[in-house]
């Protein structure tokens, strides 16, 4: 057995480290970090790119200092050569992403655009079918506002709101929520509806489509990133990773 790790008065054998790995739940992590090394690995950087990436992993580090840097560098055990990957890393990553699925993003914004689509409605709840229908004709003849309404009557916490609930993705909502208020016109009341164990009323007050600005799209790109890993790491598992001590 060879020593590869001291912590404090523990020495940790090569034998020990994948099974201390493995009970610390710390190997999906590890399989994470090499499946993206290996994207990355031909991925190139210009000197400009890399000093500005310098620049931002040590400001976010608040390392201001040299001192600073070898202090930290100790700490996590690096060497200079690791520091100098890992600072560049996050950057490697964003352009593998753009290389990757950059040109593809457009196409793939239209096709989820439906669940992207941001509401804001007002919302009255009760499980009781006769109070929630003599709610709704109080409503429609305007004996009292959707907001009196909810604030007296609601039994979800959009009460506190006087019904107003959002902005918030059609995605989030239950799907029959979300069908009702894609397919509704603002202002409109619509009567007592069943979802769940609810009877409920709901009135759409503005209707926000999403668009693929900067923000959406470096979310896009992230959550096909994120999809990409977890297909990786299905097939990583395999039983080549012996866990016996």
């Amino acid at each position: 057995m060879t020593e590869v790790l001291r912590i404090g008065n523990r020495t940790i054998t090569n034998d020990e480290l994948i099974p201390l790995l493995a009970g610390y739940q710390m190997l999906p992590q590890l399989r994470r970090e090499l499946i993206i090394d290996d994207a990355i690995a031909s991925i190139d950087c210009t000197p400009e790119e890399i000093a500005a990436a310098q620049q931002q992993f040590f400001a976010e580090r608040q390392l201001t200092s040299e001192a600073d840097v070898k202090a930290w560098m100790e700490y996590q055990g690096l060497s200079p050569k690791q520091l100098a990957d890992l600072t560049v890393r996050k950057l490697k990553v964003e352009k593998f992403k753009q290389e990757t699925w950059g040109k593809k993003l457009e196409a793939y914004f239209f096709q989820s655009k439906a669940k992207l689509d941001k509401v804001i409605y007002s919302l009255l709840r009760t499980q009781d079918m006769g109070i929630a229908q003599e709610l709704y004709f109080r409503i429609q003849a305007k004996e009292q506002s959707f907001a009196d309404v909810a604030r007296e009557y609601s039994k979800g916490p959009e009460a506190q709101t006087g019904g107003l609930v959002g902005p918030i993705e059609l995605n989030q909502l239950h799907p029959a929520m979300a069908q009702l208020l894609a397919n509704n016109q603002p202002g409109q009341v619509l009567p007592p509806t069943r979802i769940a164990e609810w009877f409920v009323i709901v009135q759409l007050e503005k209707f926000i489509p999403a668009q693929l600005d900067e923000p959406m799209k470096a979310r896009l790109l992230n959550e096909l990133f994120e999809g990409w890993i977890q297909e990786q790491q299905k097939q990583m598992m395999t039983p080549a990773v012996s866990l016996s001590s």
